[in-house]
């Protein structure tokens, strides 16, 4: 029941307008250049024209007579059964359009769009396996076509096989990958999976070490971390040396305040996984908040040599040589994190505040007003989109004052 509900449902790849504006544009050059000419007679030749142009406007009674007429006058006419097929599709008849499809792939089996609009046909009838067949011939022959990619996805989906579905939509969004309704059907698809290899988890061992991970992932999402803490605790009993957990469980006691457990769980993964540069990076700012100079120093270099990529690194290094008193060596790293490309705003902003202090420091007074007029310029920016989000979230929440 569940499956035929969703085929019959019109997905969103294709809306009511949009689906006929993708008609409109096989009714223009395709139609005269797949390899088989329009009837030579003069009338056939006019009688087709004036059905693409009702087609074009939206008359399709008009267009469906139309092209009717030219494909009786012309039965091997491929273009007059396909446009026709086109119209019945429109007209929500969908088995007279498949009927028209048929025949026109019939006379021409490689006639382009053919097979994706028949598969679209096939899909709102419920025909899932006719709809994926039709789909799978359009990708041979287009196999760049992103849209008869996606739809095949979603006739996968349809037909409860997101595994599958997750490989077409994968190519979809290969082939667009700034496609909304791709994204969409491909997030879909991906979720249905996971959900699904959850499931299994779950019914082949609950008392799994795994369970309790993604259970702790999830209270975790969700802000709950004492929850995400037990759960962690949990799965670190049934597999203490299993790497990631301690990490996992480390930024959780981090989260609430509990930094001495934080580190101690940190250097615990660590000591399981010495590659583990996130967890050395987490470390590192960890010992930064602290005051802990040299060793937030030493692991901070050491995640940097793995990884030079680690945003926000340059900063906490800052804030280490700042520990240390390297003034010099701190106005460095700041100036690196300001400069970074793709820098987190709120530390660019904390990075000016600390270059002032550093820059008076090293009795720069000039340099030091400048880096503190930028801290507070970014600061007061900062504060006032703060204020206009919240001052449109109020006007969004003030109830309606009109009497009644």
């Amino acid at each position: 029941m569940n499956s035929f509900r969703r085929a019959n449902s019109f997905p969103r790849p294709f809306g009511r307008s949009q689906f006929f504006f993708v008609m409109i544009i096989w009714l223009g050059v395709p139609v005269f250049t797949q390899g088989q000419p329009p009837p030579k007679q003069g009338p056939d030749n006019e009688k087709f024209r004036q059905a693409t142009e009702a087609f074009r406007l939206g008359h399709l009674d008009e267009a469906a007579e139309g092209f009717a007429a030219v494909a009786a006058a012309s039965p091997t006419f491929a273009q007059a059964h396909f446009n026709l097929g086109l119209v019945r599709e429109e007209q929500g008849r969908n088995e007279d359009a498949v009927a028209s499809l048929q025949r026109a792939l019939k006379l021409m089996p490689k006639l382009r769009g053919a097979n994706l609009f028949l598969g679209i046909a096939e899909y709102r009838l419920n025909h899932l396996d006719r709809a994926v067949a039709a789909f799978r011939r359009e990708t041979s022959l287009a196999p760049t076509d992103a849209n008869t990619w996606m739809w095949l996805g979603v006739a996968q989906l349809a037909k409860e096989q997101p595994e599958e579905a997750v490989v077409s939509l994968d190519r979809a969004a290969k082939l667009a990958p700034d496609n909304v309704d791709v994204l969409y059907h491909r997030g879909r698809a991906h979720l249905l999976v996971s959900k699904n290899s959850y499931e299994q988890m779950f019914k082949t061992d609950p008392k799994s070490s795994r369970v309790h991970q993604v259970l702790a992932q999830a209270d975790a999402e969700a802000d709950r971390h004492e929850d995400a803490i037990a759960e962690y605790k949990a799965a670190i009993d049934l597999a203490p040396r299993q790497p990631g957990l301690h990490e996992e469980l480390g930024t959780e006691y981090w989260k609430v305040g509990k930094l001495e457990l934080a580190e101690s769980e940190l250097q615990r993964e660590i000591e399981i996984d010495p590659n583990n540069v996130l967890a050395q990076f987490k470390l590192g700012t960890l010992e930064v908040e602290r005051g802990e100079g040299a060793k937030s120093k030493e692991l901070l270099e050491s995640a940097l040599k793995r990884n030079s990529s680690l945003k926000n690194a340059a900063y906490y290094l800052g804030r280490a040589e700042m520990e240390l008193g390297n003034n010099e060596a701190a106005a460095d790293a700041f100036n690196r994190e300001i400069a970074a490309p793709a820098a987190d705003p709120e530390i660019v902003q904390q990075s000016w505040y600390q270059l002032g202090i550093v820059y008076r420091r090293l009795h720069r007074t000039e340099d030091a007003q400048k880096a503190l007029i930028v801290f507070q310029k970014l600061k007061d920016e900062s504060n006032q989109r703060l204020h206009e989000r919240f001052e449109k979230k109020q006007g969004k929440q003030e109830p309606d004052a009109t009497p009644n």
